[in-house]
């Protein structure tokens, strides 16, 4: 006979999922009501302006898509790209090729950027990009690269996007609530998220954002959006005006008091609180993990303080560690992706689990290890 299922009990530094706040365990646990229900819908609201504040935004368009971020990624990928548009993408590591992988599913042109993992996006490729294409319609580029923990500056990309009237089209998955990220003030056209790193709920929800030049594009379309059920014209009748929603589908409800709450969380200590407390933890791991003898992929002005790549010293076996950090101290750490396998890990300090009990009892669990 097959049991209830009891999850371990886990410390998860890894890239992803964080840790969640018991606060809003105890949310997904309230009784579940009708995703039509005026007090749900009361509730969907509050969650809309929460995440505007989260992404330092005025954007109506802002709402959880309800499915994890990959989703979210697809989301802005297909309303805004139709067979036939030139699309710049950057990838300066994984998620930068599934950006690449979106384009050309919906028949656009991708073209490439690439840069070295772990390196930022080079602001001067990019210039290049957009003046050799002045038929490209979108600039998309990853904010925080998870494979590689390197962060590029949105904000000159942004900027440079407009110049060449450009929309932009920006992976937020790993820095939404852990680093500066101002949407209007940066002028990011689309946006997507994850509800799983920074904002320490549990998986299965995509933040996302659309500027009015966004919406006008998706309004202009000429084509059909080639997904049903990401088409924002029909999501909208859902999650839109303040009259009688129209039935889109059915809304995970449970999953969004989760993301209402972490979202509440966020707005209690406040952004700058959230962007500092994550850049001192990292201070206080940084200091930690060099005196045990490893160093950062990632230069110090581009590294990520909430997902930490860092070199996996000479001679070690990556995969040995990692499972005796799992086996005897019930830690998650995160192996390198693609080109990156087997030569770096990834030690998050994502939101809930970015305190200081973590650090030390990371850097005490790899002394150990690596002893």
């Amino acid at each position: 006979m097959t049991n209830s299922f009891i999850p371990p009990v886990r410390t998860l530094m890894g890239p992803g999922p964080s840790d969640v706040s018991p606060r809003v365990l105890e949310a997904l646990s309230r009784p579940t009501i009708g995703h039509l229900d005026p007090a749900f819908v009361g509730m969907m609201d509050e969650v809309k302006s929460l995440l505007q504040y989260a992404f330092q935004t005025k954007n109506e368009l802002t709402i959880p898509v309800s499915a994890p971020g990959s989703a979210g990624m697809e989301c802005c990928f297909v309303n805004l790209v139709e067979p036939g548009d030139t699309v710049i993408v950057c990838q300066n590591g994984v998620f930068g090729g599934r950006m690449k992988e979106n384009v050309e599913r919906i028949g656009g042109k991708a073209v490439m950027i690439q840069d070295d993992w772990g390196k930022p996006v080079d602001p001067q490729k990019v210039e290049e990009a957009l003046k050799q294409h002045p038929e490209a319609k979108i600039l998309a580029f990853v904010h925080a690269e998870t494979s590689t923990g390197v962060q590029s500056d949105a904000e000159t990309l942004c900027r440079m996007a407009r110049e060449h009237d450009c929309l932009t089209l920006v992976d937020a998955v790993t820095s939404l609530g852990g680093t500066p990220l101002k949407v209007d003030e940066w002028g990011i056209d689309a946006i997507y998220s994850g509800t799983q790193k920074c904002l320490s709920c549990v998986p299965g929800l995509s933040p996302v954002s659309f500027s009015a030049r966004a919406i006008e594009k998706i309004k202009a379309r000429k084509t059909p959006v080639q997904s049903w059920f990401l088409d924002l014209n029909l999501v909208m009748g859902y999650w839109g005006g303040e009259s009688k929603r129209a039935y889109h589908h059915t809304a995970p409800v449970n999953a969004l008091y989760g993301l209402h709450e972490s979202l509440l969380i966020l707005e209690e200590e406040g952004l700058e609180q959230a962007w500092s407390r994550h850049q001192r933890n990292h201070a206080a791991l940084k200091a930690g993990l060099e005196r045990l003898g490893i160093d950062f992929l990632v230069d110090p002005e581009a590294r990520l303080p909430q997902l930490n790549a860092v070199n996996i010293p000479q001679g070690v076996d990556d995969a040995k560690i990692r499972t005796r950090l799992l086996d005897e101290y019930n830690l998650e750490i995160g192996a390198g992706l693609g080109a990156l396998a087997g030569k770096v890990w990834r030690i998050g300090l994502m939101g809930h689990a970015s305190n200081m009990k973590n650090v030390m009892f990371c850097l005490a669990a790899l002394a150990d290890c690596l002893s």
